[in-house]
C-alpha cells in the first residue's frame, strides 16, 4: 500500500521541469486545496518566464477533490453503462436531514440542520477512513447508534436514486481507469500531502498498477531566520502584523503570508486593521474605490453580504411576518428600486414608523404604514404593492424546490431587486453568487419532495449560509490564511499570529457520531489530543522554513487572563524585528493641523425667541444639560426609537391622562363628582377609556386588541375611580381647565404648554396639577437646575398667582396629591409652605416664587443665548437615560465607560 514515506519524492523545480517539458503528456499534479493548485499555476507561469517563455501550455494543476469531480464527470459522458450522479452539498445535506427528521432518534435533536451536517461530515470520514466495518465491534453510546441507523439508510437512498455522494468517487473510479473508460494520467504528482488517507493510499496504489507513476513532491525548505514576538493583547498583535506586513511590501517583497490559526473568529478585526493600515483612509464615505493589497482565504457567509441579505429579507417579508428591526433594513436598502432616488424619504419614513409600528409586522401592514406616512416615497409603496399582489397569487401551497426558485427570483424582480444603481464589481460577482445558490437549490429537486412556502426559503437561507463567497480580486502581495490552507506555500516572509498556549495547539475536534476509540485506533487527525499535537509539531516546523523571516507571535494577555507562548515556540529566541511605525489617519491629520480655537461651548444665539414645537420639555433639558436641550431642541437630534410590544410606561401614562382629562370635561366640579352615581360614573369611566385607546387602536392594531384591550380598558378604568376617590376628599372646587394649551413666554423664550388641569376653589384660589403615573417628589421643582420645572413654569407665565403647584401621584396602591401649597387646606396631605420642610431655603412663598422667576428666567435666557456646554447637572444619574451620549461624547469627556449600576451611586 502506498504512503507518503515510500513514494519517490522530487523538488518543485523538478515538478516545474516535467511540466515544461511535457505539459500535455498525461502529468497532473494534486494538491490537497485549491488555493495551493492557484499558487502553483502561478509560480509555475513565473518559472517559464524565466525560462524564456512567452506562451506555454496550461499544466495539469488541480486540487484533489477537483480531479475525482472531473474523472467522474468525464465518466458520465464516456461510452459507459450508466453511472450514478454526483450530489451537490446542499443535496447531500437536505438528505441528512430527511433522514434525521424521520427518525426516531431525529425527534429528540434540537438543531437538526446542524446535526445533519455532523452526521454526513462522520459518513464521509468512515468512508475516507474505512470506519465502517468497526463499527460493529466498537462500543457505542447513543450519538454513535443513532449513526450506525443512518448510515445504511443514506447509502441505500443514493443507490435507489441513482447518486453518488462526493467521498464515494475515489472507491468508484479505479476501474474506470483501469478499463479505458476515462484515459488515466502517466505521471501522478502528489504536491503538498504529509500524507494520505486510507482511501487516498488505495486509490494511488490502484493507480500505480495500472502503468501511472506516482510521485510525491513538496515545497523547498528556505533558510529562515526564525523569532518569537511577544504582543500586550490580540488587537496588538494584528496591527504588529499589519504593520510588518506594509514595511515587507514596501521593502520590494512580493509574497508575504500571515497564518492565522483562529482566522474565522478574528476575521473582522483583522480586515478592519489591516484595512487602516494599508489604506488609512479607506473607511471615509468619499474614499476611491481601491484594491487592498491583501487577501483573506476564508470567505464569509453569503448571508452576510448585504445584497443576499436584502434579497432574503425580501423574500421572508412575503412570508407570514417579520420583526421590525429587519423590515428596517429594507426600507434604507439600496437594493430595491427606489432606493437611491428615495433614499433620504426612505430614511425619515423609517423614523417615523418606529415610532408607530409593532415589533412584528407582516408585508400588509409596512404596506399600509408606507401608504399613509410615506408620502415622499410613492415608488416604495408600488414596490410593496405589487410584491403583495405576487405573494397572494404565487407564494402559496406546496411545491417542488425548482418551482419555488422560479417564483423566489420572480417575487424578488417585482419587489424592484437588486435596485437601479449600476453594481460595482464585488457586488456583481455578490448577484452571480446569488443566482448561483438559487440554482442550488432548485436542484433539490433530485432529494427532496414538495414543501411549502416557510419550508422553501428556510432552505434557500440554509444553503446560502452554508456558502463562503469572497469576491474575486486581482492577484495581491500578502496573502491572510488559515492554518490548512497555508499548506505547501511558500513566502518572502511569514507571520503566523495567536500562538499562545491555549490556542496552539488547537483542542481536539471528535467527530460526536462516531466512537473515540475507533478514531483514535485510526488516527484521523483533530480527534484526540496526541494527533493534534503530532499535527501541530508538523505543522509548526514546516512555517519555520516557509519562508526566510519567520515571526511567531503571541498575545501575552487576553481580558484578565495571562497568556503564556505554545510549548511549541517557547523555545524559540524571543526579538524584535524591523517594523515602520504607521500613524492612524486621524492622528496623520492631527499632526498636519493648523490650531484655530473658537469657544466650545457656545453655540449661535436665537435670531428670535421663538423655538418650533418647543413645550416645556426645552427648559428641562436646559436645566438637566446644556448640550441636551441644544441638541434636541435646535439640531433636532434624536435616537431612534425601537419598537416595542404592548404598550411602554410613558404610553401608559398618556392613557391614564386621556381617560382623566376626558372625565373631568364631562363633570367640571367636585360636586358634579359627588353626585354622580356609581353606574354612571363607570359608564362614563369606560367611554373615556375607549375613547383614550381609540388613537393607539388606530396607529398599532394589534397593539390594544382582543383581551388585551379588555384588560388595559379595565386597568384604565380602575385606576381612574381610584383617583377620583381622592379628589372627592377635597373641599368644594371647580375644574377651570383641562389640557388647556397657553403660550409662554420666558427669558425671551415664546413656547407652548399644555396644561393637565387647573382647579379653583370656592373662595378663588388656584391650584395647577400635572399627572404623574410615575414616582413625583416636591422637591423635584426645587433648586438652580430644577429637575421637574413644568410646573413652576406654569405659576410663572400662564397661572400667576396660584396658591399651589401639585402632581397628582396616579400609581395603583399609591394614589397621593404631591407638591408645594401657599396655604394648609388646599390638598390633602400637602402641608402650607411655612410648615414643609423646604421653608429653610426660602422662609416665604413670595420668596420661593422669586426664585423661580430668577432661575428659569436665567435657565431660557442661556438657551436663547446659545449656551450649549456638555454639563450634565448629576452625571451619571443625568445621563444614564440620555439619547445624546454619543453626540456629546460625554464618555470620552470623563475618561470613563457609564455602567448601567453608576446610575444609583
Amino acid at each position: 500500500m502506498i504512503t507518503a514515506a515510500t513514494l519517490p519524492a522530487i523538488t518543485r523545480d523538478e515538478v516545474f521541469a516535467h511540466l515544461a517539458q511535457s505539459p500535455t503528456g498525461g502529468i497532473t499534479v494534486l494538491t490537497p486545496n485549491h488555493r495551493l493548485a492557484l499558487a502553483l499555476q502561478r509560480q509555475f507561469g513565473d518559472f517559464q518566464v524565466v525560462q524564456g517563455k512567452a506562451l506555454w501550455e496550461s499544466a495539469d494543476i488541480l486540487p484533489w477533490s477537483g480531479f475525482l469531480e472531473r474523472a467522474w464527470h468525464e465518466a458520465l459522458y464516456a461510452d459507459t453503462p450508466a453511472l450514478p450522479l454526483p450530489l451537490s452539498s446542499a443535496q447531500a445535506h437536505a438528505l441528512w436531514e430527511n433522514l434525521l427528521r424521520s427518525s426516531v432518534a431525529g425527534e429528540t435533536l434540537l438543531a437538526v440542520a446542524d446535526a445533519a451536517r455532523l452526521a454526513h461530515e462522520a459518513w464521509q470520514l468512515s468512508v475516507v477512513w474505512r470506519l465502517a466495518p468497526r463499527l460493529n465491534d466498537a462500543a457505542l453510546n447513543d450519538d454513535a447508534r443513532a449513526f450506525q441507523d443512518w448510515a445504511p439508510r443514506y447509502e441505500r437512498v443514493l443507490q435507489r436514486n441513482g447518486q453518488i455522494d462526493a467521498a464515494q468517487l475515489a472507491d468508484r473510479l479505479p476501474p474506470l481507469f483501469a478499463s479505458g473508460c476515462i484515459p488515466s494520467p502517466q505521471t501522478l504528482l502528489m504536491y503538498g500531502f504529509d500524507a494520505f488517507t486510507p482511501q487516498q493510499a488505495e486509490f494511488l496504489t490502484a493507480l500505480q498498477g495500472k502503468a501511472c507513476t506516482v510521485l510525491l513532491a513538496g515545497p523547498p525548505a528556505c533558510a529562515s531566520r526564525v523569532l518569537r514576538m511577544s504582543c500586550a493583547d490580540t488587537e496588538q498583535e494584528i496591527q504588529r502584523a499589519a504593520a510588518w506586513a506594509r514595511t515587507r511590501l514596501e521593502a520590494g517583497s512580493t509574497r508575504i503570508g500571515i497564518v492565522v490559526p483562529d482566522l474565522a473568529a478574528r476575521r473582522s478585526a483583522i480586515v478592519r486593521i489591516f484595512s487602516a493600515t494599508m489604506a488609512p483612509d479607506y473607511a471615509l464615505p468619499d474614499a476611491a474605490p481601491s484594491v487592498l493589497p491583501f487577501n483573506l482565504s476564508l470567505g464569509e457567509p453569503l448571508v452576510a453580504y448585504p445584497l443576499v441579505n436584502t434579497a432574503l429579507l425580501l423574500l421572508e417579508l412575503a412570508g407570514r411576518d417579520i420583526e421590525f428591526e429587519r423590515a428596517s433594513r429594507l426600507l434604507c436598502s439600496p437594493f430595491i428600486a427606489g432606493g437611491e432616488a428615495e433614499r433620504d424619504s426612505r430614511a425619515a419614513l423609517d423614523a417615523e414608523l418606529r415610532r408607530r409600528a409593532e415589533p412584528v409586522v407582516t408585508l400588509e401592514r409596512l404596506l399600509g404604514m408606507v401608504t399613509e406616512y410615506g408620502g415622499d416615497c410613492p415608488q416604495l409603496a408600488r414596490q410593496l404593492s405589487t410584491l403583495a399582489g405576487f405573494r397572494r397569487n404565487r407564494l402559496h401551497g406546496t411545491h417542488s424546490p425548482s418551482t419555488w426558485a422560479k417564483a423566489l427570483s420572480e417575487a424578488l424582480a417585482v419587489a424592484g431587486f437588486p435596485g437601479e444603481r449600476s453594481l460595482d464589481s464585488s457586488e456583481y460577482q455578490t448577484l452571480k453568487k446569488w443566482h448561483d445558490v438559487v440554482a442550488a437549490f432548485a436542484a433539490l429537486d433530485r432529494v427532496v419532495p414538495r414543501m411549502p412556502y416557510a419550508e422553501a426559503l428556510a432552505r434557500l437561507r440554509r444553503v446560502a449560509a452554508d456558502t463562503l463567497f469572497q469576491p474575486e480580486s486581482p492577484e495581491v502581495p500578502i496573502q491572510i490564511l488559515g492554518v490548512l490552507e497555508a499548506g505547501g506555500l511558500t513566502f518572502d516572509g511569514l507571520w503566523v499570529m495567536g500562538l499562545s498556549d491555549g490556542n496552539w495547539p488547537p483542542p481536539p475536534r471528535p467527530n460526536p457520531f462516531l466512537p473515540l476509540a475507533l478514531q483514535r485506533a485510526a488516527g484521523l487527525p483533530h480527534s484526540t489530543a496526541a494527533e493534534v499535537l503530532f499535527t501541530a509539531r508538523r505543522t509548526t516546523a514546516q512555517w519555520c522554513t516557509a519562508a526566510a523571516e519567520v515571526v511567531l507571535s503571541h498575545p501575552s494577555q487576553e481580558d484578565d487572563r495571562e497568556l503564556r507562548p505554545s510549548p511549541l515556540i517557547a523555545l524559540i529566541a524571543e526579538a524584535d524585528t524591523a517594523i515602520a511605525s504607521y500613524p492612524e489617519f486621524r492622528d496623520a491629520i492631527y499632526a498636519t493641523r493648523g490650531d484655530e480655537r473658537l469657544p466650545g461651548d457656545a453655540a449661535p444665539a436665537l435670531m428670535s425667541g421663538t423655538v418650533t414645537g418647543a413645550g416645556t420639555a426645552l427648559i428641562k433639558d436646559q436645566a438637566a444639560c446644556p448640550f441636551r436641550a441644544f441638541a434636541r431642541h435646535r439640531l433636532h437630534a434624536a435616537a431612534l426609537e425601537t419598537p416595542h410590544a404592548g404598550l411602554d410606561a410613558a404610553e401608559r401614562g398618556t392613557l391614564v391622562h386621556r381617560v382623566l382629562a376626558k372625565a373631568w370635561t364631562q363633570l367640571r366640579s367636585s360636586d358634579a363628582l359627588a353626585a354622580i352615581s356609581r353606574a354612571d360614573l363607570d359608564g362614563l369611566l369606560a367611554a373615556a377609556a375607549d375613547a383614550a385607546m381609540e388613537r393607539i387602536k388606530r396607529e398599532r392594531p394589534t397593539t390594544l386588541s382582543g383581551r388585551f384591550a379588555d384588560s388595559e380598558k379595565r386597568r384604565l378604568v380602575g385606576l381612574a375611580r381610584a383617583w377620583l376617590v381622592q379628589d372627592r376628599r377635597r373641599d368644594a372646587f371647580t375644574v377651570v381647565a383641562v389640557e388647556d394649551k397657553r403660550g409662554m413666554a420666558i427669558g425671551g423664550l415664546t413656547l407652548n404648554a399644555r396644561l393637565d388641569r387647573v382647579d379653583e376653589t370656592a373662595d378663588g384660589r388656584r391650584i395647577v396639577i400635572d399627572y404623574k403615573t410615575g414616582k413625583a417628589t416636591a422637591g423635584a421643582m426645587l433648586g438652580e437646575r430644577p429637575d421637574e420645572p413644568q410646573l413652576p413654569l406654569y405659576l410663572l407665565t400662564a397661572e400667576a398667582g396660584a396658591a399651589a403647584l401639585a402632581f397628582a401621584q396616579v400609581r395603583a396602591g399609591d394614589m397621593k396629591y404631591v407638591g408645594l401649597t401657599r396655604d394648609a387646606d388646599l390638598l390633602p396631605g400637602i402641608k402650607a409652605w411655612a410648615e414643609s420642610r423646604y421653608r429653610e431655603h426660602y422662609p416665604e412663598w413670595p420668596e420661593v416664587v422669586a426664585a423661580w422667576q430668577t432661575d428659569l428666567e436665567r435657565i431660557a435666557g442661556q438657551f436663547a443665548a446659545g449656551v450649549a456646554a456638555v454639563d450634565p447637572k448629576s452625571h451619571p444619574a443625568t445621563c444614564r437615560l440620555c439619547d445624546q451620549q454619543s453626540f456629546c461624547r460625554i464618555r470620552e469627556r470623563i475618561g470613563q465607560t457609564l455602567e448601567d449600576g453608576e446610575a444609583g451611586q
